[in-house]
């Protein structure tokens, strides 16, 4: 009580200004971290602080004594994981970007993206020309954008035509799509490691489950053999799918969830436009 006692509106007003600062601060790590995997790992690590506060208000001493060894390593093994993010944060600050409000994407653009992509992807099949594209979801893979090259361009079917055509620098690599922008080409992604993957599938289709594996990512294959488009999702894949098929799923998973009437109407507008209806 002798804080209050002692407090004078000088005081008040620093310890606000010093809050509010601390919290923007706060906010903005949050935000740098939340397009990554690390928000995955900050839930463990949350939940061990849970165990460890539990164990500690009823006094399990070996819960507790093991809590305690694991949080004395613990500041090395955080930095050690979240080094991308903590050297994400120290570019930001270096460039002054750190206190820069972001901005947000509309996902309205759906239906535009799906198109443009449908348009890249059944010209490059029908030429079997090799081609990974990668939609980002709720999980974050800002890593996999950094091992490429960086672009931040609108999505057109012509512009992935252009990346994906032989003999380009970018081919070989995947390019990743974030709302509608194409983030990177050229990234690299982790291959599956799956060995019940058939044989018959090559570094480009174990590239798509992979990324899928360690994320909730969407990946569009065409292979330059067959000419053939395979959709991975969830660690799977599904080969030689038909473009009604690829439409629709690309189509449920790619729309934020809202109720079945407006979905339906969205879906209505979207086959209009590709001509998917008829009469």
């Amino acid at each position: 009580m002798s804080y209050f006692a002692d407090l004078t509106w000088q005081n008040g007003i620093k310890d606000v200004i010093d809050i509010g600062i601390v919290s923007y601060i706060i906010y903005k790590i949050i935000l740098l971290v939340q397009g990554t995997r690390a928000v995955q790992l900050l839930k463990g690590i949350l939940v061990l602080i849970a165990v460890w506060a539990i164990s500690t208000w009823f006094n399990l001493y070996t819960l507790k004594w093991v809590m305690n060894q694991m949080f004395t390593f613990g500041v090395v093994s955080v930095l050690i994981i979240f080094q991308p993010e903590l050297r994400r944060v120290l570019e930001q600050v270096g460039r002054g970007k750190l206190f820069v409000s972001s901005s947000f994407m509309d996902k309205d653009v759906v239906n535009e993206q799906i198109d443009e992509v449908m348009k890249a992807v059944q010209f490059m099949a029908k030429r079997k020309i090799g081609a990974l594209i990668v939609f980002e979801r709720t999980t974050g893979v800002n890593e996999l954008i950094e091992s490429g090259v960086q672009m931040e361009s609108r999505i057109t079917s012509e512009l992935l035509n252009n990346i994906f055509t032989p003999n380009t620098p970018l081919h070989d690599g995947a390019v990743i799509i974030r709302g509608n922008q194409i983030m990177a080409a050229g990234c690299y992604l982790p291959l599956s490691e799956n060995p019940f993957i058939s044989k018959e599938l090559g570094t480009r289709h174990r590239a798509a489950i992979g990324v899928s594996e360690v994320s909730d990512a969407v990946s569009v294959v065409v292979s330059e053999e067959t000419g053939q488009v395979s959709l991975a999702l969830n660690g799977m894949i599904v080969r030689d799918i038909k473009e009604e098929s690829l439409i629709s799923k690309l189509f449920e998973e790619l729309t934020p969830k809202t109720n079945g009437r407006t979905k339906e109407r969205q879906s209505f507008a979207f086959w209009k436009r590709k001509g998917g209806q008829d009469g």
